[in-house]
């Protein structure tokens, strides 16, 4: 036992994503491979600047409570790795802090761009001879990696979302008569409308909303929608928007691009719901209230679903077994057994057909006239929405703890990069 382990979380943390990493660490800590569990500070430039947190020196009781704790246990960051082709000196800093610290196991715990990342530090010993096993781990609450059924943190923002909007849906029918007629509810997902199509889970024989979910997968017509608004209002008396952040105009532009893009080259949305609103006022002049889901989405710890946390903590527990086995670029999946009754099972993947590759809702999942989900759809969805995993309350409000996370003693030099 004198190697040691490495773990870090990367992009958008989601109200699970601390769940995988007490399946890490956990995990790690009864294992006979690794001396030490170390983690990140800010994902893949806490590596770059010699932040590394020893976990040792974390409370079982600590470890423990992070399965019920939202936000990131130990920062993460938008940052992308160049090619060791354009710039060899961030993989040869990577070596040296992995030799420093005596690291041979590094899982990266993030969505495409991430494994895109891991991937990259996956190659370390081909290209600069230095043996590392690198694990991705998913976790994006867009649900867009390919090959796994499901990625952790979706579960958990489908039935926030889900949620939100039936309540609101609500609130607007008993107020409509004489009060709003149209409430728009924008979600995120930039390119795949996964997130809007869970508020869909709701409409029944007895609850007309959503009556409008807009996709990225279909381009938005003004027209069209000022037109299916008009008819909801007419035949329920309201009307229930769930935009998605992503949808896109015919030349492919996003209607709520903010002319920016983050740290991962993405455009960076503006905001679409107050568009929509005034797009409604001005055309049907109706009055509106429209809402923005935004970090409360991903961060709603007290409403996640039971399925999301229980994958997030047995992928975190399975990419530790993958490190074990001494395995290199892989990345644990999801699969769904197929049958009546929703099973699932943990397979491993290759970096290299995850990373940077998105998954879009497929448009048999979308009803015909593109502003609703199918039945198909819905079986897809309602398995990973199963399940209440509340935290434990204190004061009337959820008691959250996080770790300490205690450097550990620098050995290099500052990286100038």
């Amino acid at each position: 036992m004198t190697e040691n382990i490495l773990y870090a979380q990367s992009g958008g943390v989601t109200s699970v994503i601390n769940a995988t990493a007490c399946g890490v660490i956990k995990t790690a800590r009864t294992s006979k491979r690794f001396k030490k569990v170390f983690a990140a500070k800010n994902g893949i430039l806490g590596v770059l600047n010699e932040e590394i947190i020893d976990t040792t020196r974390e409370s079982s009781r600590i470890i423990d409570s992070l399965i019920h704790t939202p936000g990131g246990a130990f920062g993460s960051c938008r940052y992308k790795l160049r090619s060791i082709d354009d710039d060899i000196s961030e993989y040869v800093r990577l070596v040296d802090v992995f030799k420093a610290h005596k690291i041979k196991y590094f899982l990266y715990n993030g969505g495409g761009d991430s494994q895109d990342t891991a991937n990259k530090v996956g190659h370390l010993s081909s290209k600069l001879g230095y043996s590392i096993s690198c694990i991705g781990i998913p976790k994006t609450i867009d649900n867009d990696l390919p090959i796994t059924d499901s990625s952790p943190g979706f579960g958990s923002v489908a039935k926030y979302v889900a949620t939100s909007t039936l309540e609101a849906s609500l609130d607007v029918k008993s107020m409509a008569e004489s009060s709003t007629k149209v409430f728009l509810f924008e979600v995120m997902g930039r390119n795949a409308g996964w997130i809007a199509a869970s508020s869909g889970l709701i409409k029944s024989k007895s609850m007309s909303a959503p009556h409008v979910i807009l996709f990225p997968e279909i381009q938005f017509d003004e027209n069209k929608f000022i037109k299916k608004v008009k008819e909801a209002v007419i035949k329920s008396g309201y009307c229930v928007v769930v935009a998605s952040e992503g949808i896109k105009r015919k030349d492919g532009s996003f209607v709520s691009d903010a002319g920016s893009i983050d740290a991962f080259g993405h455009s960076q949305m503006g905001g679409v719901s107050p568009f929509l609103a005034d797009l409604v006022k001005r055309k049907l002049k109706f009055k509106c209230h429209w809402a923005v889901a935004d970090y409360l989405q991903r961060s709603a710890r007290h409403l996640a679903s039971s399925t999301d946390v229980k994958q997030a903590y047995a992928l975190g527990e399975a990419a530790v077994r993958f490190a074990e086995d001494g395995q290199n670029m892989v990345m644990p999946v999801i699969r769904r057994i197929p049958g009546k009754k929703y099973r699932w099972k943990i397979e491993s993947a290759k970096l290299s057909r995850v990373a940077n590759v998105e998954r879009k809702l497929p448009r048999s999942y979308i009803t015909q006239n593109g502003f609703g989900i199918t039945k198909k759809a819905k079986e897809y969805l309602l398995p990973l929405i199963q399940g209440e995993e509340y935290p434990p309350y204190a004061a009337g409000l959820p008691s959250y703890s996080y770790p300490k996370n205690e450097l550990v003693t620098k050995k290099l030099p500052a990286f100038p990069g």
